[in-house]
């Protein structure tokens, strides 16, 4: 279980990584096919949009606190975080809860589904 937490974490960590969010091929080798994320603004994201939001945003890095994993199934893997960061136009402090579903084929993991919700 050690082994899975520390790659979906490297995982989790590559997609908030601005270089690899920038690469299209990188981003599509995380997400499933079927991805879907439940935006911090409360927006629903699919796969394709999220490739042209991530070509075009303004981001800053977070670092990852209150990390844990939870096996689903054996191969389904539900991790939980907060992320902290700067607003990279105003560079107030920003923090929000993050859920990812993480599911396994032939020994690949990808991301299925992913939500943010922002907290004060």
């Amino acid at each position: 279980m050690e082994t899975l937490r520390k790659e979906l974490r490297q995982r989790e960590e590559a997609l908030l990584d601005p270089d690899v969010r920038r690469n299209r091929a990188q981003v599509e080798s995380l997400l499933a096919e079927d991805f879907l994320e439940f935006g911090s603004s409360g927006r629903v994201w699919t796969r394709d949009q999220i490739f042209d939001l991530l070509a075009t945003e303004a981001y800053s890095r977070f670092i990852i606190e209150d990390f844990k994993c939870a096996l689903l199934s054996e191969d389904a893997a539900l991790l939980t975080y907060r992320a902290v960061g700067m607003d990279a136009e105003s560079g107030d402090r920003t923090a929000s809860l993050r859920s990812s579903i993480w599911t396994g084929k032939s020994g690949t993991w990808r991301l299925r589904f992913h939500q943010g919700t922002r907290i004060p």
